[in-house]
């Protein structure tokens, strides 16, 4: 099997959002311009995910998708193998996609009006789904404490009200990287659970944690946490496989399970054939190739933060903890915000992600992905050393 993250492929005209939305989206030439924004890899997937399509298409017939045992059992035995979780087949739902699993979450269990808690800044799509769905959004604001984010506990009892009736929480966060601690996690679900706010666990990072570091599934965390938290998981971040549109709710409380079993129903949701297909190909043969995509992501990030740090005086990397989505401070550069990003974007030609789309404490970041070819770090590094010279 051969693994090479250092292969450059040509994904433009492939109908990647990545690539060829970069004209409609940041007026830049996808034959110039960097895509170091939308969060999926430059990489080829394990070859057992390719190699399955190929099969797929060598058959010929796209019927409709039934029979979901394998995905189910490879589902289960990935919790089980990578993170001492039990899952019982009962338990999981596919869904198209955690966005949407989350949104459906948010229609399930709030009213409009309701209150949904989350720790910002933040994936961007938290803030969106909230307000798309008529909730009001509670921003607990992170705080930076030895370089990385940490909950502001102290402010969250005169932030929630009787009304809170969701947390929509982030393991591992992104931006930033951050892998909660049991100890940080236990807390904060101990105070949904005492506010009787249903936790709603997006943790789709949980495979890209880097050495030294370990994720907690918030289910584990005890039968009571567990009892109200709905979990989301895929395959999609950890083997760059977003396309498949392919989620999966994992609920132990059966009423939980029914309630949001019938807000799917609702909608007319089912199944794709090839993203459960591609998901029990990479769960069942992809874990070497998720080993070798770690320290290879981990030098990125090295690679960006030296690189960054050097390069433009006062910026500040948040050093990843989890996921391939580099967060970096522009507070400490001596030029306005709107500057920094006409240099970084109109001028050394990178798109990235503006840290304010990612709510409260976002405004002075940008956010760069790293989940390519390490060529790409040099190239993005030596053209931002052009553009910040002069300072």
């Amino acid at each position: 099997m051969t693994i090479d993250f250092d292969r450059v492929i040509d994904r433009r005209n492939s109908h990647s959002l990545k690539w060829d939305e970069l004209e409609s989206r940041y007026s830049l030439s996808c034959d110039e311009a960097l895509p170091m924004w939308v969060a999926d890899m430059d990489f080829r997937p394990p070859e057992a995910v390719n190699d399955m399509l190929k099969s797929a298409a060598e058959h010929g017939i796209n019927g409709y998708y039934g029979d979901n045992n394998q995905y189910v059992e490879a589902i289960c035995n990935w919790m089980l193998r990578r993170h001492d979780f039990v899952v019982d087949p009962s338990w999981i739902q596919w869904v198209p996609g955690i966005v949407a699993g989350y949104s459906f979450a948010i229609q399930a269990f709030s009213k409009p009006g309701d209150g949904v808690l989350v720790f910002s800044p933040v994936y961007h799509a938290f803030g969106r789904a909230v307000k798309a769905n008529e909730r009001r959004l509670i921003e607990s604001e992170l705080v930076v404490r030895d370089g990385q984010y940490q909950i502001d506990f102290d402010s969250l009892v005169s932030l929630v009200d009787e009304n809170t009736r969701i947390m929509l929480l982030c393991s591992p966060h992104n931006p930033g990287g951050r892998v909660w601690s049991e100890q940080e996690l236990r807390k904060i679900c101990e105070f949904c659970l005492e506010r009787d706010i249903l936790i709603v666990a997006d943790e789709i990072h949980h495979d890209l944690v880097f050495d030294g570091n370990k994720h907690y599934v918030t289910a584990k965390l005890s039968p009571e946490i567990a009892d109200k938290t709905i979990s989301f998981a895929a395959a999609s971040k950890t083997f760059n496989l977003a396309g498949f549109m392919t989620g999966a709710a994992i609920i132990s409380n059966p009423d939980l399970r029914k309630a949001y079993k019938k807000q799917l129903d609702a909608a007319g949701v089912g199944p794709t054939r090839l993203g459960p297909l591609a998901t029990a190909a990479a769960y069942d043969h992809g874990e070497v190739w998720l080993d070798k995509l770690l320290p290879y992501l981990k030098a990125n990030q090295e690679l960006l933060c030296e690189g960054i740090e050097r390069v433009i005086p006062g910026a500040k990397v948040m050093r990843l903890q989890s996921t391939y989505l580099s967060w970096v401070d522009f507070s400490g550069v001596d030029l306005p915000m709107k500057e920094i990003i006409e240099r970084v974007e109109r001028k050394a030609k990178i798109a990235c992600n503006y840290g304010s789309a990612f709510g409260k404490g976002g405004e002075n970041y940008l956010r760069f992905n790293i989940a390519c070819p390490t060529s790409l770090i040099h190239e993005a590094i030596k053209r931002l050393e052009v553009e910040f010279q002069d300072l």
